[in-house]
């Protein structure tokens, strides 16, 4: 059995992957289990090397990558290639970082003792991962893996499967042995997640995509107490005090609400816009967001579509029900005529503050903008959700800037910039945005066990040598 992979843009078949059964899918387990040994004991140098390689098999082919990135999931080409450019990163990161896999070793406070700390691989892994960036969540969960001597079953969202293929094959090319990494495409996601979940030999899930289906995973998890991390839904608030610069704060704007469409966790829904440079802000972030152009991305569009005709309906009626309830559309872009999955960015302005738009994540180009005057009532305002993803503050006042980004429910804050993502900072969110972090050392820990050992330390070993030596 096979599904289709449709270009989101044209609507378009562009390939067909096997549709993976469950079978298939523990026989996946049975190649990841039985490549775990001899890849766990591999020298970490040697694992280093294979993801370095990987890294710069991917710069190499960044331009093929890219191509075929925008074309399953719709995004500009300006977009797919730096998706390319990040996620390579990631295996550029996690290389150096095999070869750093900490430990301590340290005498016992009532003597006699000491305890040696190492870090060692969970086991195997199953790696879920979301279209919306189908290369950069693949390596930044690829990457701490291997590097980890984890081995792992992958299974990319069904609408960008090709690219997890592609990544695959470079590792191969890069010298990874067979059985350490294998790509599940399915359309069965709930049936194979979960026969993974139900095998003892799987002793990791590391997943990205939605609260809902992160509640649903860790359920699931609970019964055998499986190491989890989530990457879920955020929320993510975008404030502008009224000293920001204005320039700076528009240009982060269309950077946090408009990298790949709106549709990225991270992506700035809520506006909090201090009153007294409101109509300032607006009017230049509107202006820029009109001159956006929308379209396929081989017409050098710089906004894609959405990736799918549901969420394209999602976000239409969550537009239209915040109209209803009295907010107003002030700037707009313009669509093509064309047959793909398309919605105009658009600017919200006089959005009420219980308003869908601005209580749930949107995923798609659209930006909600409200005002406030008072700080402690903002900070109400922007705590007062479920999420805790990511924030971002533009002030000219640093030490506003920071009072407000440490105020923020959210596990990580873009301080006059509108990007927070880096393979060497820790990625995560907090309340139900998500558990663990992913990039930087604490990446890492995510596919490692801590173990000590507690070895006996006899008194004529303690004083010998330096200054104890007779």
């Amino acid at each position: 059995m096979t599904f289709p992979v449709v270009d989101p843009a044209t609507l378009v078949e562009i390939a067909t992957v096997e549709d993976m059964d469950v079978p298939a899918a523990l026989r996946a387990v049975d190649a990841a289990a039985g490549a775990l040994r001899a890849w766990s004991t591999t020298p970490p140098r040697r694992r280093s090397e294979i993801l370095h390689r990987a890294y710069e098999l991917m710069i190499r082919d960044r331009e093929f990558l890219a191509g075929l990135i925008s074309r399953e999931n719709g995004k500009s080409l300006s977009d797919a290639a730096g998706e390319v450019t990040y996620a390579a990163e990631f295996f550029r990161w996690f290389a150096e970082e095999a070869v750093r896999p900490g430990g301590d070793f340290g005498e016992s406070p009532a003597g006699g003792a000491r305890t040696l700390v190492t870090h060692r691989p969970v086991g195997v892994a199953a790696l879920v991962t979301p279209w919306n960036f189908p290369a950069a969540m693949i390596t930044r969960k690829i990457g701490p893996a291997l590097a980890a001597g984890c081995t792992a079953v992958v299974k990319p969202a069904a609408e960008t499967p090709l690219t997890a293929l592609a990544v695959a094959a470079l590792l191969t090319e890069a010298g990874l042995p067979d059985g350490v990494i294998t790509v599940v495409t399915t359309t069965d996601a709930a049936g194979v997640v979960g026969a993974w979940l139900d095998d003892e030999r799987v002793r990791k899930i590391s997943f990205t995509g939605s609260t809902a289906v992160g509640r649903v995973l860790l359920r699931h998890a609970a019964g055998r107490v499986v190491n989890s991390s989530m990457e879920l839904g955020g929320n993510a608030p975008f404030i502008v005090a009224g000293d920001a610069d204005l320039e700076a704060a528009v240009a982060g704007a269309m950077i946090a609400k408009f990298r790949n469409g709106g549709q990225a966790c991270t992506a700035a829904n809520r506006f909090y816009v201090h009153r007294s440079i409101a109509t300032g802000f607006t009017a230049r972030f509107g202006a820029a967001v009109e001159k956006l152009t929308v379209g396929p991305a081989a017409g050098g569009a710089t906004i894609g579509p959405l990736i799918s005709a549901a969420a394209l309906r999602r976000v239409t009626r969550t537009v239209d029900e915040a109209i209803a309830a009295g907010a107003r559309i002030s700037h707009r872009a313009t669509l093509p005529d064309a047959p793909g999955h398309f919605y105009p960015p658009t600017v919200l302005v006089d959005v009420p503050a219980d308003a869908a738009v601005l209580r749930e994540e949107i995923f798609g180009p659209v930006a909600a903008i409200t005002t406030w005057s008072d700080e402690d009532e903002l900070l109400e305002l922007v705590n007062d959700s479920e999420y805790g993803l990511a924030a971002y503050v533009f002030s000219g006042d640093l030490a506003r800037a920071l009072r407000l980004g440490e105020a923020i429910d959210a596990g990580m804050v873009g301080i006059n910039r509108g990007l927070v993502s880096d393979p060497s900072a820790p990625f995560g969110g907090v309340k139900q945005s998500g558990l663990g972090r992913e990039g930087a050392r604490e990446g890492l820990r995510e596919f490692q066990e801590t173990q000590y050992l507690s070895v006996d330390w006899p008194a004529q070993l303690s004083h010998s040598g330096g200054l104890w030596s007779s």
